[in-house]
């Protein structure tokens, strides 16, 4: 009988030993569980910690959902007006965490730029940081960060984007101002066909090809916040394979393995 052949697309990595630390002002408890989801791709969420006054209205939405994930809550009250005084003690424990030594890295869930420098120094101890956060998270903390994630894209409703719609009434095909600017939002970003191409260049051998692995750690270190999902695709392999006007692809076994890995090049 044949044996059956696999396509191994990206080769597994070994699993990081985590520390999430959740600022809870600027992050939504709404994506908690696609966030975590998103963290186990990268390693395991060991230690999982939340800052913030969850004695605020404001904050009432992460008290559901503290037990079920199991995020141990670390209450700080805000002693004056304008103050944070969350950031100052996600920020202590973030450096008694990193003086243990037990961990490979930290995941850092914030829109706030106010933790760049915490980022920066992490990486110093060549930890890595994997950061989590809006749109709107300003440049520097984003690229102090080795990966940063939007989680505009791990919004539950995404999830039943690719379903059939059922048929509008003329009343729900009227949009609304509210719901075209939603719509707007939404919009996918301009396919970066020039920064894909130039990063290939850069990541394939003396033969002309890339192991598609080597092209998506190279996309990551030129543009921290890139990410496929961003454009309609779930998986780096599924946009490559997609773009056949851009890329051409070959499936190369593995020696003594009945796997596969995925190689590319500029067409």
């Amino acid at each position: 009988m044949p044996q059956r052949s696999t396509t191994r697309i990206e080769p597994e990595e070994p699993a990081l030993r985590l520390a999430v630390l959740i600022d809870a002002d600027n992050a939504q408890a709404a994506v908690i569980e696609s966030l975590f989801a998103e963290i186990a791709r990268f390693g395991d969420a060991t230690v999982r910690r939340i800052y913030g006054d969850f004695t605020a209205p404001t904050l009432s939405s992460w008290k559901k959902v503290l037990q079920k994930y199991a995020i141990k809550p670390v209450q700080q009250f805000a002693y004056s007006t304008g103050k944070n005084a969350t950031d100052s003690t996600l920020i202590i424990d973030a450096m008694d965490l990193l003086y243990t030594r037990k961990f490979d890295g930290f995941c850092l869930i914030t829109s706030d730029s106010d933790f760049t420098g915490l980022a920066t120094r992490l990486r110093e101890e060549g930890l890595t940081v994997l950061g989590f956060g809006e749109k709107k998270t300003p440049d520097a903390f984003r690229n102090a960060c080795h990966k940063f994630v939007f989680t505009e894209i791990l919004r539950p409703s995404r999830a039943t984007e690719t379903t059939e719609p059922l048929p509008k009434t003329k009343q729900e095909q009227k949009s609304s101002p509210i719901q075209k600017s939603i719509e707007s939002t939404e919009a996918k970003p301009e396919f970066p066909k020039e920064f894909l191409l130039t990063a290939l260049e850069k990541s394939i051998d003396d033969s002309g090809w890339a192991r598609l692995s080597t092209f998506g750690s190279y996309l990551t270190k030129l543009q921290t916040d890139f990410d496929s999902r961003l454009y309609g695709y779930k998986k780096l392999s599924d946009l490559v394979e997609a773009k056949t006007d851009l890329f051409e692809i070959e499936k190369r076994k593995t020696p003594g393995s009945n796997q596969k890995i995925l190689y590319i090049r500029a067409k």
